[in-house]
Protein backbone atom coordinates (compact mmCIF):
# COMPACT_ATOMS: atom_id res chain seq x y z
CA UNK A 1 0.00 0.00 0.00
CA UNK A 2 1.34 3.38 -0.96
CA UNK A 3 2.67 5.74 1.68
CA UNK A 4 0.43 8.72 2.25
CA UNK A 5 1.68 12.28 2.38
CA UNK A 6 2.03 13.72 5.84
CA UNK A 7 -1.25 15.31 6.81
CA UNK A 8 -0.98 19.01 7.71
CA UNK A 9 -1.42 20.20 11.24
CA UNK A 10 -4.55 22.01 12.31
CA UNK A 11 -6.97 19.13 12.27
CA UNK A 12 -10.62 19.54 13.19
CA UNK A 13 -12.65 16.76 14.77
CA UNK A 14 -14.70 14.94 12.20
CA UNK A 15 -18.46 14.82 12.69
CA UNK A 16 -21.19 13.11 10.74
CA UNK A 17 -18.86 10.82 8.78
CA UNK A 18 -21.09 7.82 9.29
CA UNK A 19 -18.91 5.93 11.75
CA UNK A 20 -20.63 5.79 15.10
CA UNK A 21 -17.41 6.01 17.11
CA UNK A 22 -16.31 9.07 15.13
CA UNK A 23 -19.22 11.32 15.98
CA UNK A 24 -19.24 13.96 18.70
CA UNK A 25 -22.39 14.40 20.75
CA UNK A 26 -21.66 18.06 21.42
CA UNK A 27 -20.22 19.92 24.41
CA UNK A 28 -20.60 17.95 27.59
CA UNK A 29 -21.55 14.71 25.83
CA UNK A 30 -25.10 13.46 25.46
CA UNK A 31 -28.02 15.48 26.80
CA UNK A 32 -30.60 14.45 29.31
CA UNK A 33 -33.39 14.26 26.73
CA UNK A 34 -35.66 16.59 28.70
CA UNK A 35 -35.32 19.54 26.32
CA UNK A 36 -37.45 19.66 23.18
CA UNK A 37 -35.55 19.98 19.88
CA UNK A 38 -35.76 23.41 18.30
CA UNK A 39 -36.02 21.97 14.78
CA UNK A 40 -37.65 18.89 13.33
CA UNK A 41 -35.32 15.89 12.95
CA UNK A 42 -33.99 15.29 9.45
CA UNK A 43 -35.06 12.26 7.48
CA UNK A 44 -32.45 9.49 7.27
CA UNK A 45 -30.34 9.38 4.12
CA UNK A 46 -31.46 6.41 1.98
CA UNK A 47 -28.97 3.61 1.35
CA UNK A 48 -27.07 3.45 -1.91
CA UNK A 49 -27.83 1.33 -4.93
CA UNK A 50 -26.41 -2.17 -5.49
CA UNK A 51 -22.97 -1.94 -7.07
CA UNK A 52 -22.88 -2.38 -10.84
CA UNK A 53 -20.17 -3.78 -13.06
CA UNK A 54 -18.63 -0.32 -13.50
CA UNK A 55 -18.43 0.40 -9.76
CA UNK A 56 -15.06 1.57 -8.46
CA UNK A 57 -14.62 0.22 -4.94
CA UNK A 58 -11.41 -1.06 -3.33
CA UNK A 59 -10.28 -4.64 -3.73
CA UNK A 60 -7.95 -5.29 -0.81
CA UNK A 61 -7.00 -8.75 -2.05
CA UNK A 62 -5.75 -11.34 0.43
CA UNK A 63 -5.16 -9.78 3.86
CA UNK A 64 -3.10 -11.37 6.63
CA UNK A 65 -5.68 -11.23 9.42
CA UNK A 66 -3.04 -12.20 11.98
CA UNK A 67 -1.40 -8.82 11.27
CA UNK A 68 -3.13 -5.92 13.06
CA UNK A 69 -1.56 -3.36 10.73
CA UNK A 70 -2.74 -5.18 7.60
CA UNK A 71 -6.29 -5.41 8.94
CA UNK A 72 -6.40 -1.74 9.91
CA UNK A 73 -5.15 -0.69 6.44
CA UNK A 74 -7.72 -2.91 4.70
CA UNK A 75 -10.46 -1.43 6.87
CA UNK A 76 -9.42 2.16 6.03
CA UNK A 77 -9.09 1.52 2.29
CA UNK A 78 -12.57 -0.02 2.19
CA UNK A 79 -14.27 2.47 4.50
CA UNK A 80 -13.03 5.53 2.59
CA UNK A 81 -13.39 4.07 -0.89
CA UNK A 82 -16.59 5.76 -2.12
CA UNK A 83 -18.34 5.57 -5.47
CA UNK A 84 -20.93 8.34 -5.67
CA UNK A 85 -22.60 6.81 -8.71
CA UNK A 86 -23.89 4.12 -6.35
CA UNK A 87 -23.31 5.42 -2.81
CA UNK A 88 -25.64 8.09 -1.41
CA UNK A 89 -23.41 8.85 1.58
CA UNK A 90 -20.15 7.70 3.19
CA UNK A 91 -22.18 5.25 5.25
CA UNK A 92 -22.48 2.93 2.25
CA UNK A 93 -18.70 2.47 2.23
CA UNK A 94 -18.69 2.18 6.02
CA UNK A 95 -20.97 -0.83 5.68
CA UNK A 96 -18.62 -2.41 3.14
CA UNK A 97 -15.85 -2.02 5.72
CA UNK A 98 -17.62 -3.81 8.57
CA UNK A 99 -16.15 -7.08 7.35
CA UNK A 100 -13.01 -5.93 9.20
CA UNK A 101 -14.88 -4.96 12.39
CA UNK A 102 -15.87 -6.76 15.55
CA UNK A 103 -19.44 -8.03 15.77
CA UNK A 104 -20.25 -5.26 18.25
CA UNK A 105 -19.00 -2.46 16.01
CA UNK A 106 -20.43 -4.00 12.85
CA UNK A 107 -23.88 -4.23 14.46
CA UNK A 108 -23.70 -0.59 15.57
CA UNK A 109 -22.80 0.54 12.06
CA UNK A 110 -25.61 -1.45 10.47
CA UNK A 111 -28.11 0.11 12.87
CA UNK A 112 -26.90 3.67 12.30
CA UNK A 113 -28.91 5.80 9.86
CA UNK A 114 -27.26 9.09 8.83
CA UNK A 115 -29.62 12.06 8.73
CA UNK A 116 -29.35 15.12 6.52
CA UNK A 117 -27.07 15.58 3.53
CA UNK A 118 -23.55 14.13 3.32
CA UNK A 119 -21.92 17.58 2.96
CA UNK A 120 -20.61 19.92 0.29
CA UNK A 121 -17.55 17.83 -0.51
CA UNK A 122 -19.73 14.82 -1.26
CA UNK A 123 -22.05 16.96 -3.38
CA UNK A 124 -19.06 18.01 -5.48
CA UNK A 125 -17.96 14.41 -5.94
CA UNK A 126 -21.49 13.33 -6.83
CA UNK A 127 -21.78 16.10 -9.42
CA UNK A 128 -18.93 14.44 -11.28
CA UNK A 129 -20.10 10.89 -10.44
CA UNK A 130 -16.71 10.44 -8.80
CA UNK A 131 -15.16 7.59 -6.92
CA UNK A 132 -12.36 7.92 -4.38
CA UNK A 133 -9.07 6.13 -3.94
CA UNK A 134 -6.95 6.44 -0.82
CA UNK A 135 -3.33 5.94 0.15
CA UNK A 136 -3.12 4.70 3.73
CA UNK A 137 -0.01 4.47 5.91
CA UNK A 138 0.48 3.36 9.50
CA UNK A 139 2.53 5.76 11.60
CA UNK A 140 4.27 5.07 14.89
CA UNK A 141 3.07 7.10 17.86
CA UNK A 142 5.53 7.66 20.70
CA UNK A 143 2.80 7.44 23.32
CA UNK A 144 0.94 4.51 21.74
CA UNK A 145 0.59 1.48 24.02
CA UNK A 146 2.52 -1.61 22.91
CA UNK A 147 0.63 -4.43 21.28
CA UNK A 148 -0.80 -7.02 23.62
CA UNK A 149 -1.88 -10.53 22.83
CA UNK A 150 -5.49 -9.41 22.33
CA UNK A 151 -5.38 -5.61 21.90
CA UNK A 152 -3.47 -3.41 19.44
CA UNK A 153 -3.60 0.24 18.41
CA UNK A 154 -2.72 1.79 15.07
CA UNK A 155 -2.42 5.41 13.90
CA UNK A 156 -3.34 5.73 10.22
CA UNK A 157 -2.89 8.58 7.76
CA UNK A 158 -5.45 8.56 4.94
CA UNK A 159 -4.84 10.69 1.84
CA UNK A 160 -7.47 10.39 -0.90
CA UNK A 161 -8.20 11.51 -4.44
CA UNK A 162 -11.59 11.82 -6.15
CA UNK A 163 -11.85 10.72 -9.79
CA UNK A 164 -14.80 11.99 -11.81
CA UNK A 165 -16.33 9.96 -14.59
CA UNK A 166 -16.26 13.18 -16.63
CA UNK A 167 -12.47 13.46 -16.33
CA UNK A 168 -12.49 15.76 -13.30
CA UNK A 169 -10.08 15.08 -10.43
CA UNK A 170 -10.16 16.54 -6.95
CA UNK A 171 -9.29 15.97 -3.33
CA UNK A 172 -10.69 12.89 -1.63
CA UNK A 173 -10.89 11.93 2.06
CA UNK A 174 -7.94 13.19 4.12
CA UNK A 175 -7.71 12.33 7.80
CA UNK A 176 -5.96 10.62 10.67
CA UNK A 177 -7.64 7.55 12.14
CA UNK A 178 -6.69 6.16 15.54
CA UNK A 179 -7.79 2.53 15.52
CA UNK A 180 -8.17 0.03 18.34
CA UNK A 181 -8.10 -3.61 17.24
CA UNK A 182 -8.95 -6.68 19.29
CA UNK A 183 -8.92 -10.44 18.82
CA UNK A 184 -10.35 -13.29 20.83
CA UNK A 185 -7.02 -15.04 21.30
CA UNK A 186 -3.58 -15.47 19.74
CA UNK A 187 -4.07 -16.97 16.29
CA UNK A 188 -7.56 -15.48 15.90
CA UNK A 189 -8.13 -12.65 13.37
CA UNK A 190 -7.69 -9.03 14.39
CA UNK A 191 -10.78 -6.84 14.09
CA UNK A 192 -11.39 -3.08 14.35
CA UNK A 193 -13.31 -2.36 17.55
CA UNK A 194 -13.02 1.41 18.06
CA UNK A 195 -11.98 4.38 15.92
CA UNK A 196 -11.30 8.07 16.53
CA UNK A 197 -10.92 10.29 13.46
CA UNK A 198 -9.31 13.70 13.00
CA UNK A 199 -10.07 15.21 9.60
CA UNK A 200 -7.42 17.22 7.76
CA UNK A 201 -8.01 20.61 6.21
CA UNK A 202 -8.95 20.14 2.56
CA UNK A 203 -6.64 21.88 0.08
CA UNK A 204 -8.15 23.57 -3.00
CA UNK A 205 -8.78 21.17 -5.86
CA UNK A 206 -7.16 21.56 -9.28
CA UNK A 207 -8.77 23.92 -11.76
CA UNK A 208 -9.93 21.89 -14.72
CA UNK A 209 -12.46 22.54 -17.44
CA UNK A 210 -14.50 19.58 -16.25
CA UNK A 211 -14.76 20.94 -12.72
CA UNK A 212 -16.31 24.18 -13.96
CA UNK A 213 -19.29 22.41 -15.48
CA UNK A 214 -22.12 20.62 -13.73
CA UNK A 215 -23.89 17.74 -15.46
CA UNK A 216 -27.60 18.41 -15.73
CA UNK A 217 -28.62 14.84 -14.98
CA UNK A 218 -28.80 13.27 -11.54
CA UNK A 219 -25.15 12.39 -10.73
CA UNK A 220 -26.21 9.16 -9.06
CA UNK A 221 -27.98 7.81 -12.14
Amino acid sequence: MATALTVATGFALLSGCGLSDHRETGPGGGGTGSAQPSIAPKAPVPPGKPLGADAHVPDTGVVDEDDATAVSLAWAETTYGYDTKYDTSPQDAVLRGVRWCTERKAAAERQYRPAGGPGNEWITWARHRAWTTVDVSSELEDDAPPDGERVAHRSLVVSGTAHGRDGWEGTGPRLNAYVKLVRAAVGKPWRVDDVTVVEAATPPGPNTSASASSPSDDPRQ
